[in-house]
Order: C-alpha cells, then sequence, then structure tokens
C-alpha cells in the first residue's frame, strides 16, 4: 500500500475525503456504500478519524483496513496519545503496521467527551510530536500527517508560538501538514507563508467542509475555534431553515473556495465528508483538477 509521501513525488496535486467510525450497524453499511461512491472518484487517499480518548480505536483499525482491502484506496488512521501510556502506543502502532496500513495522521488528542475526573495515562505523551517520535521509532514504514490551525490553535496565545508548535511535529518526523476547517481563503495563505517563514518546507494541505447547515456550522466552529467570517453570514443567514436553498448556497461557495485556493497555489484538497457524498460529489466536479 502506498505512502501518501510518495504520492507526493507522482503529483502536485492531491484530493482525499475523510471519514467517522459510526456508531450503528445501520450506519457503518451506509459508510461503506458511499465510501465505493467516493472510491469512484479515484481519490488519493481515505482518512478515517479516532474518538476522544481513542474511543473508536477497533472501529477506526477495521475501516481502515477495510477500506485499503476492498478500494485497493490508501486509507490513513488517525491516532492520538492522550490516554494511553507510551507502551499501549507502541503496541497500537505495531498492530497498525502489522495491518499493511501505511499512513497515520498523529494528534495529541481529546479527553473523552463528558468522562469526569478523567486523568491521563501515566508515561504517556503530552504533545503530539513524542507520539510523532514513537511512530518514527518504525524508520520510513509509515508516512505521518499532522493537523495545522491557519487561525492558531484554539488553546495556544499567539499565531508564532502555533507556528513554532507545528515545526517542532515536522521535525520530529511529520511528513505534511492537513489544516482545520477555515472560511477565508486569506486565513490559509497566510499561514502557509508564516511556516515557511518559520522553516517548515512539508505539503499544506487545506481542509474543506462544505456549509450545508448554517445553524450546525455555528456550532462546530465555536466548538473548535474556526471562526465563521461575515460573509457566510451574510450568505448563509437569510436561507437559514431552507435546505434546498442552502444546499446549493453551499456548494456554490465551496466551489468557488476550492478553485480560489487552487489557482492560488495549494496542493490539493482534503474534503471532511461528514460521511455523506452529497455536495462533496458534487463539488468535485466542479473545481479544477
Amino acid at each position: 500500500m502506498k505512502k501518501i509521501a510518495d504520492i507526493f513525488s507522482e503529483k502536485k496535486r492531491t484530493f482525499s475525503f475523510e471519514f467517522f467510525p459510526p456508531k450503528t450497524e445501520k450506519g457503518m453499511e451506509k459508510l461503506y456504500e458511499i465510501a465505493e461512491s467516493f472510491a469512484a472518484l479515484k481519490p488519493d487517499w481515505f482518512s478515517v478519524t479516532y474518538g476522544a480518548g481513542g474511543g473508536t480505536r477497533e472501529l477506526t483499525l477495521n475501516i481502515v483496513d477495510d477500506f485499503q482491502k476492498r478500494f485497493g484506496i490508501p486509507t490513513m488512521h488517525h491516532f492520538s496519545c492522550v490516554g494511553d501510556s507510551r507502551d499501549a502506543l507502541a503496541a497500537k502502532i505495531s498492530e497498525i503496521k502489522s495491518r499493511d496500513i501505511r499512513n497515520i495522521f498523529a494528534l495529541r488528542g481529546d479527553p473523552p467527551v463528558g468522562v469526569e475526573n478523567w486523568q491521563s495515562a501515566a508515561d504517556g505523551c503530552e504533545y503530539c510530536y513524542q507520539l510523532i517520535e514513537l511512530i518514527r521509532k518504525h524508520d520510513d514504514f509509515f508516512s505521518i500527517g499532522v493537523a495545522g490551525f491557519p487561525e492558531g490553535h484554539i488553546n495556544c496565545p499567539d499565531k508564532a508560538k502555533d507556528s513554532k508548535y507545528l515545526k517542532k511535529k515536522i521535525d520530529s518526523g511529520g511528513d505534511f501538514v492537513i489544516t482545520q476547517i477555515f472560511f477565508d481563503n486569506k486565513d490559509y495563505f497566510e499561514y502557509v507563508d508564516r511556516l515557511r517563514k518559520a522553516g517548515v518546507a512539508a505539503r499544506i494541505i487545506p481542509g474543506i467542509m462544505a456549509i450545508t447547515d448554517y445553524q450546525k456550522l455555528l456550532s462546530f466552529c465555536k466548538g473548535c475555534g474556526a471562526t465563521v467570517p461575515q460573509k457566510v453570514h451574510d450568505i448563509f443567514s437569510p436561507l437559514d431553515g431552507n435546505e434546498e436553498a442552502t444546499y446549493k448556497a453551499g456548494v456554490n461557495f465551496t466551489v468557488e473556495q476550492c478553485n480560489g485556493l487552487l489557482e492560488g497555489g495549494a496542493p490539493g484538497i482534503q474534503f471532511f465528508t461528514l460521511n455523506k457524498l452529497d455536495p462533496i460529489r458534487e463539488i468535485m466536479g466542479k473545481i479544477i483538477r
């Protein structure tokens, strides 16, 4: 199975799709149907998220394994370090390797939602770069992606320090960056410039989510710290509650955003699909390839 870093040597632009593990059997069946349709679009890779505190560990591992076997598409395993000892993390990394999963998205991660008095494991990794160092004990078997935050991480005091932390992840063995969602391309291009000045040469791939529900967008962005620009409010607030109009406006907005990124030099797009085929499929048919 190909590593994403090797795909970069063949392609200047890449397109990929992220999924999350469903909670029900019906949702799982639907996921595989959706993934089959996305596979027909010939993406460069899939990726599958990892629940807070590793809450979907077995599901994520099995879905990644199944996707690779069913569709022949490299699938990146999201992997966080919060809550596990180094020995436990090392064992999980070895298990991922045994499945011929060669791409890992390394994250510090969050504690499980709603768990009171939660404590991190003793002898764990406090920071993402420490997890990357553990993964790199397998030399170059894995290609490692890391998360980037164009507006700065929600818990980071300033953008300069955020850039410093990102560089530490790359210097520790990260191969590329996928960003958190943003809705103003200026934030992405300023972020790239900031990281280049900090000495980061890795690919910085924008992460994009289509807007299909205005209220859910507001809630999601509040939780992750992403800014909703005034232009988004101006477009979608008057359409709130009108699913058809919101969908159409969301497609148009995302197509314009993606084409602006690609024309400006972005090395591809990672779409956060939310396990929905449309509107991403429609958007893919309208953007620069």
